[in-house]
């Protein structure tokens, strides 16, 4: 059986003391988006938190920021508003991960008849 074999979509955003990313539904949407704002947020972002890297870039180790992070980055720490900013400003990010197919348990042993 395939696993982990769905995309992600997220826009990061270099900040002075951190990388940023939030995570959205489709890219498509995101572009759409900057375009008309009047596309309400809940239909572009996939969860409303804000994630930092610690300046790993767009691929480090994922932690929910701060509220003082965010006062420090973007004079706020109203997600709405930082989500915002982040989906103007940032870079939009595709990955497609590849089917992976394996062992689910190596220590079943054969299981075949004996």
């Amino acid at each position: 059986m395939p696993r982990g074999n769905t995309g992600q979509t997220k826009v990061h955003l270099a900040g002075k003391e951190e990388d940023f990313i939030i995570f959205v539904d489709d890219a498509q949407i995101v572009k759409d988006w900057r375009k008309d704002k009047s596309i309400p947020l809940a239909q572009v972002v996939s969860g409303w938190k804000v994630f930092v890297t610690h300046k790993h870039g767009a691929q480090g180790v994922l932690d929910t920021a701060s509220h003082s992070t965010l006062e420090n980055e973007f004079g706020t720490h109203q997600e709405e508003e930082v989500v915002q900013t982040i989906l103007e400003k940032g870079d939009l990010q595709e990955t497609e991960s590849h089917e992976r197919f394996g062992s689910t348990n190596d220590s079943k042993g054969s299981r075949g008849g004996h």
